[in-house]
């Protein structure tokens, strides 16, 4: 399973993170830090459908992604055109990296999180570190016990936490929680998730659809299910 083998890449990672800054370093920098986040949760609850723009170069479903122009000019498009944004610092599927989350973080003033696959309370730290206003948190990959534990340290740091997917997740009654219309499994995509589920999210929670939005007549059917945010990456 995909979802397994990024996990296994991710601990390889993590040895070669804290071989170059160690787990006491890079807490005490998150604790040292004076940034303010953004709040993640009050910009997605705002009346009306939210969109979170993503930046990703690569994914285990679209392989190698082409870019169709600057970073400069994305940035320059999303500023205008979404409510936060979404950027990738997996390194080994997506390509992505904690420098080109701290790129973007300097040229834009949207609320960003940091979206990748958190299995130790090093990544957190290291993300209010590179200037995080949110982090993703995938229950899939997570016991109850590490959930509570990520969201709580999170929190403590003054970021917000988006929690996906449902069932266990509601445990620690995240204020924000996603659910992926792309199964993790095979990487196959159905925006029935998103209905199918949308019952079970409580009231004042914010809820993402994340996954598979292309066409405005994905939009349209997601805006009927009544979720307040959209993330959309590959489009």
């Amino acid at each position: 399973m995909i979802l397994d083998v990024i996990v296994e890449d991710k601990k390889k990672r993590l040895k070669e993170h804290k071989a170059r800054t160690s787990e006491e370093e890079m807490k005490e920098l998150a604790l040292a830090s004076e940034r303010k986040s953004i709040s993640f949760y009050e910009t997605l609850a705002k009346p009306g459908l939210s969109i979170i723009g993503e930046f990703k170069k690569a994914s285990p479903s679209m392989g190698k992604i082409e870019m169709t122009m600057e970073l400069m000019d994305r940035i320059d498009e999303y500023n205008v055109s979404v409510d936060a944004i979404s950027c990738l610092t997996e390194e080994d599927h997506f390509l992505g990296n904690t420098d080109y989350f701290k790129k973007i973080r300097n040229i834009s003033p949207l609320p960003m999180i940091r979206k990748d696959f958190i299995i130790d309370p090093y990544q957190i730290y290291e993300a209010k570190v590179i200037g995080a206003d949110c982090i993703l948190l995938i229950a899939a990959i997570l016991s109850d016990e590490q959930m509570a534990e990520y969201y709580k340290l999170a929190t403590e740091l003054g970021m917000d936490v988006l929690v996906e997917e449902m069932g266990r997740a509601l445990k620690i009654q995240p204020k924000i929680i996603g659910v992926n219309n792309r199964n993790l499994k095979d990487f196959t995509i159905s925006l029935e998730n998103t209905k199918r589920l949308r019952p079970m999210v409580p009231e004042g929670t914010v809820f993402v659809s994340e996954s598979g939005v292309t066409t405005n007549e994905h939009i349209a059917f997601l805006k009927e299910c009544k979720v307040d945010a959209l993330l959309i990456g590959g489009a």
